[in-house]
């Protein structure tokens, strides 16, 4: 079965950076978009950023010209750069596998936008 877990959390002062990983297996081609996520506790999940097959990216405002979303689908990787981190992005950070269909464009703004997630793995920020 698919699945995608993630790597790269911890801790880091504010100002700093990071990069989180993902991997995915259980299926050979990825003709699905896919996205970041995160949550903070008490809050919904909120969309980071999403990337497409073809490399078309889409941001959240909170994190636009701050982190960058890419992939190595030649490893089956997703990762997110992450530069001048703030203590407001301590959160979980989940990489998700959006549904077919449903481009990066419009899956931040999409209910149900993904159909299978990560384990997640925690950013903190001080």
């Amino acid at each position: 079965h698919v699945q995608l877990v993630e790597s790269g959390g911890g801790s880091v002062q504010a100002g700093g950076s990071m990069r989180l990983s993902c991997v995915w297996s259980g299926y050979r081609y990825r003709s699905n978009s896919m996205g970041w996520f995160r949550q903070s506790p008490g809050e919904g999940r909120e969309g980071l950023a999403a990337i497409d097959n073809d490399g078309h990216t889409r941001y959240a405002d909170s994190v636009k010209n701050r982190f960058a979303i890419s992939q190595d689908n030649t490893k089956n990787f997703l990762y997110l750069q992450m530069n001048n981190l703030k203590p407001e992005d301590t959160a979980m950070y989940y990489c998700a596998r959006l549904r077919r269909g449903i481009p990066a464009e419009s899956a931040l703004g999409t209910p149900n936008a993904v159909d299978i997630w990560g384990r997640g793995t925690q950013v903190t920020v001080s």
